[in-house]
């Protein structure tokens, strides 16, 4: 067993531990790698770990603690009057109207509530201790659970993580350890006195009823509020200015009167517009020092793949782009930002899903139909397939049983309309009969019991997107921390979420408009010549030339492979795959699973070899802000 956790130097985390001394000894080793410790009212420890004190606000009335982690602005008076309500569920509900990404852990009486986000950005993560008469510790990482408890690797939930897309309900958010669990987003759990765990649900998707208009005040006033609490404070952030979704977030911090400095990535494609578009929008704004950095100097994929080692606790699709994504929050980093902005999760809730229509047709079939002939034609899907996926009524678990039976189908193509519960996910060509098998049995399992996490297709494609993609937040965090930079994604925000949810489908998805909810939003804060814009720029020069040119990094990644030891992947297949000439929209996809499950296992073991907690204990009863 694992005699501490290990985590990068500057690395963020928490242990929230059960009001009961059976989980004595695992606070005792926790205490052992130099932590922050907050108490329960009793005298025992409560959490355990590593915080910036700007991110902890706790609040104590008699034997009540409550403690919120993360990016908001709460302040010490606010947490005391939740703690003062008398009640988890009480003090829970006045916790939801507060802006921003942050855990709320209460402490009643003995008893614990912890709850994350809808998005799972917050994930919490829950694991028995061994020998502990059933007690429960949760965490925000599931390294750290896995470490202290001692849990083996389940290669079942490893070979999972090979599908691509990525996207299958509740498999591909699980984690890859036995016996460690994440809490999906939409519940919360409570530890009794002995730590014995229950969960019940604490979040709906809200009624989609609201039209455009009244959606767009709404999400602009929540967008506004969840800029505004990272930024309270600070003499300089930074941000990403690419995008539509960006460049909302960039104009929203700028009127509020942020010092910005606004970073964007030129590509090669003669065609990308992001540059030209940066430059309008900084034009007309005040207080935005903007830098373009030439395409030239922005990593490729596949960048020094081989010789990556950030210590992330779920494999990541973002190891093939991880230089590209943080050239810029390193350079921010430079510059001497505290905060990194990003449009992270605009595409999942402004582009939203095409598949409400299957939907839409039972109650409003010429709205329906009108739609389906303007999806078709816009993305020159086949309308025969179009067809059959509006009038399949069949369940998720219906649907995820064919998902088990095609798993080693080639990927379909481009044409193949999203009219159904999700994109099928495949298995790579180079997946042994070991993993699809194990994948085919999860996935069985599932079919059930699973139910969708939506009300049909649209509702549970959009979230099933929104909690997938989360994680990449989560791992651009991860890998930000350590630099001193707070990488912030507000889309991922639980208050921006229902409000963007709460928009009628037809009016805030349609072909005939781009992302229409942000562009209403936006009005009179993002400058007119690039509200109304309507292009996307991609990076599939840089795909493409990427892989030719880290041909040999991509190539070493499979000596003495990992994924191989495992019996998961026949590693002279995907040599030859790597040696390949790959289109990037179907066949250089297929590797960047693989390549972030290998990835992530290398730095896996680097860090049980040489990391170790910092130093520094701090061992009061408080951390951060109290009352």
């Amino acid at each position: 067993m694992a005699t501490g956790a290990s985590s990068p130097p500057g690395a963020g985390w928490f242990l929230a531990l059960p009001d009961t001394d059976a989980v004595a000894a695992v606070a005792a080793r926790v205490r052992s790698g130099g932590a922050q410790e907050i108490r329960h009212a009793s005298g025992r420890p409560w959490l355990i770990g590593r915080w910036q004190a700007r991110t902890v606000t706790t609040a104590a009335c008699g034997r009540a603690r409550l403690a919120v982690l993360g990016q908001h602005a709460v302040a010490v008076e606010e947490a005391a009057r939740a703690a003062r309500t008398g009640s988890l569920e009480a003090a829970e509900q006045r916790a939801r109207t507060w802006p921003g990404s942050h855990h709320l852990i209460a402490s009643f009486d003995g008893t614990t509530l912890i709850r994350g986000t809808v998005t799972g950005v917050r994930s919490v993560f829950t694991a028995e201790v061994p020998g502990a008469s059933g007690a429960h510790i949760v965490s925000d990482r599931a390294d750290v659970l896995a470490d202290l408890t001692g849990a083996d690797l389940d290669e079942r939930r490893l070979a999972v993580h090979l599908l691509s897309p990525g996207i299958l309900h509740p498999l591909t958010t699980q984690t890859v350890w036995r016996g460690v669990d994440v809490l999906p987003g939409d519940r919360r759990l409570v530890l009794d006195r002995e730590g014995r765990p229950r969960t019940s649900r604490c979040w709906s998707p809200p009624p989609a009823e609201l039209p455009l208009a009244e959606g767009a005040g709404l999400v602009r006033d929540r967008l506004a509020d969840a800029v505004a609490v990272r930024i309270a404070d600070r003499e300089l952030i930074s941000a990403d200015l690419g995008g539509v979704d960006s460049t909302a977030v960039v104009a929203t911090a700028a009127r509020a009167g942020a010092k910005t400095v606004a970073y964007t990535a030129a590509v090669h494609d003669v065609l990308g517009d992001d540059v030209a578009y940066a430059r309008r929008t900084v034009a007309a704004l005040d207080a935005v020092e903007h830098h373009v950095v030439p395409a030239a100097e922005v990593p490729l994929t596949f960048d020094r793949v081989d010789a990556l080692d950030d210590d992330l606790d779920t494999p990541s699709l973002y190891a093939v782009n991880r230089h590209r994504r943080m050239d810029i929050v390193e350079r921010a980093a430079e510059r001497g930002s505290p905060l990194h902005l990003s449009g992270m999760g605009g595409d999942e809730l402004f582009s939203g899903a095409s598949a409400h229509v299957h939907g839409l047709l039972p109650r409003h079939p010429r709205t329906a139909w009108r739609h389906t002939r303007g999806f078709t034609s816009k993305h020159r899907w086949s309308r025969r397939t179009a067809l059959r996926q509006l009038l399949d009524r069949r369940s998720y678990g219906s649907w995820l049983e064919q998902v088990a039976r095609d798993l080693t189908r080639p990927q379909p193509p481009m044409s193949v309309p999203l009219f159904d519960w999700g994109t099928p996910p495949r298995l790579p060509p180079w997946a042994t009969g070991r993993a699809v098998e194990a994948v085919r049995d999860l996935v069985r399992e599932q079919a059930a019991r699973a139910e969708p996490l939506g009300t049909g297709h649209g509702g549970h494609r959009e979230l099933a997107t929104l909690r997938t993609l989360a994680r990449f937040a989560r791992h651009v965090q991860q890998m930000s921390e350590p630099l001193g930079v707070t990488f912030a994604a507000p889309y991922y925000d639980d208050l921006l979420v229902e409000a963007a949810l709460a928009v009628r489908p037809r009016e805030r998805v349609t072909p005939w408009r781009y992302k229409p909810l942000i562009e209403e939003a936006m009005r009179g804060v993002v400058p007119e010549a690039s509200r109304r814009r309507t292009t996307k720029a991609h990076a599939a020069f840089e795909e493409e030339t990427g892989l030719r040119r880290h041909r040999s990094s991509l190539l070493a990644l499979w000596e003495d492979s990992r994924l191989h030891a495992l019996g998961l992947v026949d590693v002279d297949a995907l040599r030859d795959w790597c040696r390949r000439p790959l289109a990037a929209d179907l066949e250089s996809a297929l590797l960047h699973p693989t390549v972030g499950c290998e990835v992530w296992l290398r730095s896996r073991e680097a860090t049980r070899r040489g990391r170790e907690r910092p130093a520094g204990t701090n061992t009061g009863d408080t951390g951060g802000t109290t009352a």
